[in-house]
């Protein structure tokens, strides 16, 4: 029997406020972290995306970060990403909120006035990036010799992006009593070089799923030029909502003006979009409102998204740590993921040694979408041992290695994506709307993505315009209809 929150040592008045959102189940890198962290000791934990990192190490800081003076934050977080840090400070105010503990989002793209304010005023718990901190620390608004405990959220992505050097010269404005816990996809390289020069004694906790758990579904198909972007209108009419991965910046924008085209809804996410034009996209593909989300490796590791039901390398990516950050973002707690791969004559080389490397299907075939939601692939999942998660949907069992000071923890591998048996249309119920349905738009809803620095408003062409005797109408499919093409609006026109 899983232990609970109450038998890792979790303060009863933290455990009521999980049991309200329905979360009553810990899951394996929570037991095998909380009562560690909680006792105050050092811990490097290693699990895959979505296995509830942000909780295994936002209950402890709670538990134990009392409050700050002016300036003088009493606990930290590092996270690589905007998008990152505004999600774990949801997630730990939740928490900290009731117990008179404030916590305060500072990264870049917003203006440093409320990030200022909220430090003078007192903020108990900091959730930062790098640059944006230490930018804050040189105008002397921010110290961090108070801290008692400080979290490395993705540590590998942190490294992957070159923030090392500004991550240790934080630590080293960090009293040295701290408590350091660190949490990553892999602890190999530099990561392990910050375990070894900022940690004092770490016990080592790795979750991988069990041998026996279901697997995401990962497809490698022949696709060359323009019909790339049929078939990838294709894979998001059957498997959506889905992340579609492009290589530049440029290059999303242009695939989000051509899915619009296609009658898919779309937005684009990026390092040059604004930072309210990157919320807007984020709510809208987080709320069903647009069924794609075309994005840069920004996205892979920052972004988390519940019931992600597909994943398209819409070009793929540089190395098999990539692969398995974007392809992280399906296959989450329990839901069903697939991951689609389009691979021109050129990169056919480096996409064999990444199916290699990660012990994936080797070889290319056709683009098929008959074969995804395939009643034959999902038989081959069902019967599976299962576990219950802290939501109670089914999720494979996983598990934990643990190991403590200076003792070798097994090699690093690369985490699998899990999945559970369910189809197109239980996703589609559990969404709240009918299977094979596409997202309704009332007046005025976000559609794909538009002028820069403005909602997009997109255009019907002038058939549809006519046919829906009004203008303005949003893009993509009608609910309870099949797609139709519009027309992209006049931003993504441009980059088309």
């Amino acid at each position: 029997m899983s232990p609970t929150f109450s038998d890792l040592g979790v303060p009863a008045d933290l455990v009521g406020r999980l049991e309200r959102r329905g979360i009553v189940v810990p899951f394996p890198i929570q037991v095998a972290s909380i009562a560690d962290a909680l006792a105050g000791r050092d811990l490097c934990g290693r699990a895959p995306t979505g296995s509830g990192k942000t909780l295994a190490f936002g209950v402890p800081m709670v538990a134990r970060v009392g409050k700050a003076r002016s300036r003088r934050p009493r606990g930290l977080v590092l996270v690589p990403t905007r998008e990152l840090a505004a999600q774990v400070r949801r997630e730990l105010a939740s928490l900290a909120g009731p117990r008179g503990r404030s916590v305060l989002a500072i990264h870049g793209g917003v203006g440093f006035g409320p990030q200022i304010d909220g430090l003078r005023s007192g903020a108990d718990i900091v959730v930062a990036c790098p640059g944006r901190l230490a930018d804050l620390m040189a105008k002397g608004e921010a110290r961090l010799d108070e801290v008692d405990l400080v979290v490395l959220d993705e540590a590998d992505r942190m490294a992957d992006m070159g923030f090392l050097p500004e991550v240790r010269r934080l630590l080293d404005q960090v009293s040295p009593e701290r408590q350091t816990l660190l949490f990553s996809a892999t602890l190999d390289g530099d990561v392990d070089t910050l375990v070894r020069r900022y940690q004092r004694n770490p016990v080592r906790h790795e979750v991988a799923p069990a041998d026996d758990a279901p697997l995401s579904r990962h497809v490698f198909w022949r696709s060359e030029g323009p019909e790339r972007v049929a078939v990838t209108a294709g894979v998001v009419n059957a498997e959506w909502p889905a992340l579609v991965f492009c290589r530049t910046k440029r290059g999303a924008d242009r695939l989000a003006g051509q899915l619009a085209r296609a009658g898919v809804s779309s937005a684009a996410l990026h390092g040059d979009r604004t930072q309210g034009q990157r919320t807007r996209a984020l709510a809208q593909f987080s709320s069903g409102r647009v069924q794609a989300l075309v994005a840069t490796d920004v996205a892979a590791r920052g972004i988390h998204v519940d019931k992600v039901a597909c994943v398209v390398h819409f070009d793929p990516p540089a190395d098999e740590k990539d692969y398995v950050h974007r392809s992280g973002r399906t296959g989450r707690a329990g839901a069903s993921g697939t991951v689609v791969s389009l691979v021109g004559r050129g990169q056919t080389a480096a996409v064999r040694r990444i199916q290699i490397r990660l012990g994936l299907p080797q070889g290319l075939g056709q683009a098929d979408l008959a074969s995804l939601g395939d009643e034959r692939h999902l038989a081959r999942l069902a019967g599976r041992p299962a576990g219950k998660t802290s939501a109670g949907a089914e999720a494979p069992p996983a598990s934990v290695t643990t190991s403590a000071g200076g003792e070798e923890a097994p090699p690093d591998s690369v985490p699998r994506l899990r999945t559970s048996n369910t189809s197109r249309r239980r996703r589609a119920v559990d969404a709240g709307r009918p299977a094979g349905r596409a997202p309704s738009r009332s007046p005025g809803s976000a559609g794909p993505p538009g002028r820069p620095g403005r909602p997009g408003s997109p255009r019907p062409g002038p058939a549809r315009a006519r046919n829906a005797g009004a203008r303005g109408k949003a893009t993509g499919p009608r609910s309870g209809a099949g797609p139709k093409p519009g027309r992209a609006p006049a931003g993504q026109r441009r980059a088309g």
